[in-house]
This record gives structure tokens, C-alpha cells and sequence, in this order.
């Protein structure tokens, strides 16, 4: 069950995540009204492709997240290349250089557990497509603290081992394919 009260997404994605955010991001409605955040596992020297191409195909706003920049509805935030995101109380993003988590940086556990201890049972958690254990704590995270949880069912993600990983450690409340989650979010 979704709850009615969601104000915030986090999506945790990994290898096949270009193809999957794009799925997604498409999907969702020009009024969409709700703050997407995303962490996208990605080389440390990469440029700002993925953000520019989301933005083209997306009817949000999709942007890199700035450091002390305000999170704003229907706007996606993508962590820049080399740089943990994570959510400040007062509703703004912050960049991190910290070590690297999971053997990522950014990574997305650093996302969800900043984010859910910002907006606890608000907070919508979704694990996409990768090939790591990145995100299943932290979605277990959100799940603890009254959020909802989501993951793309594996046999529709390119990878399957985040969102098995997920499924491993906590209940999901969803698991649906990409097209299925960009309904789940379109009807919040």
C-alpha cells in the first residue's frame, strides 16, 4: 500500500541504468508534483551525459544535484559523478566526497539512509537494475522508518542483483517492472 502522503522518491540504480531511468522518467506525467532524487552508480570521471540526456526525453526537470541546493517538487536530482548525495533536514541535498560506501561513490545506501531519516514514512524508496548489494540496506532503512518500499521485479531489471539484494534483507511493498513503477509513481 502506498501511502497517500508520499513527498519524496529515491531511486538507487545501477549497470542497465541509463536504459531503466529512462523508461522510468518518460513515463511520468508533466504535472508530476513529487521531488525525484537518484543515485546512479557511475565512473568518477564521468560528465553530466546522463543527466542531459534524461532532461531531453523527461517531462520534469532533470538536473545534477548541487550542493546546498533546495529539493524541489518535480524536479529529478541526479548525483554528480564522484560525489556522495545525501538530504539535509531543512530540505536541501548535499555533496559529500567521504570514502567510498559499498565500493561506490555515490553510493546509494548514503542516499536512502540520509533520506529516510529526513522524511521517514513519506519517503518512497526504488531499487532498479544492478549488479551489487547497493541500496538494500538502505531501502531496510526506509522500511524501518515508516517509508515505502519498491524494487524492479528481477526478472524485468537487466540486472537482477540489487533488487534481489533488497528483496533478501527487508518486506517490499512493490515489486513491479519499470513500466509498473513509473504507474505506481504517476498515480501518487
Amino acid at each position: 500500500m502506498v501511502k497517500p502522503d508520499i513527498s519524496v522518491i529515491v531511486v538507487g540504480v545501477s549497470q542497465g541504468g541509463l536504459e531503466a531511468l529512462g523508461i522510468l522518467l518518460e513515463a511520468l506525467p508533466l504535472e508530476f508534483e513529487k521531488s525525484i532524487i537518484i543515485v546512479q552508480h557511475r565512473a568518477a570521471d564521468s560528465d553530466s551525459y546522463l543527466s542531459e540526456h534524461l532532461n531531453l526525453i523527461s517531462p520534469l526537470q532533470v538536473k545534477e544535484a548541487q550542493d546546498k541546493e533546495p529539493i524541489l517538487p518535480g524536479v529529478a536530482y541526479v548525483a554528480p559523478a564522484d560525489y556522495h548525495l545525501l538530504v539535509e533536514k531543512q530540505g536541501t541535498l548535499s555533496l559529500s566526497d567521504d570514502e567510498r560506501v559499498n565500493y561506490t561513490r555515490p553510493a546509494i545506501d548514503v542516499l536512502f539512509d540520509s533520506a529516510a531519516d529526513c522524511y521517514g514514512p513519506r519517503l518512497m524508496g526504488v531499487v532498479l537494475t544492478g549488479n551489487n548489494s547497493d541500496g538494500a540496506r538502505g531501502l531496510k532503512t526506509i522500511k524501518d522508518l515508516g517509508g515505502t518500499t519498491v524494487i524492479q521485479d528481477p526478472e524485468d531489471a537487466q540486472v537482477p542483483a540489487m533488487p534481489l539484494a533488497a528483496q533478501a534483507i527487508t518486506q517490499i511493498d512493490h515489486t513491479l517492472s519499470l513500466v509498473g513503477i513509473a504507474k505506481l509513481l504517476s498515480n501518487l
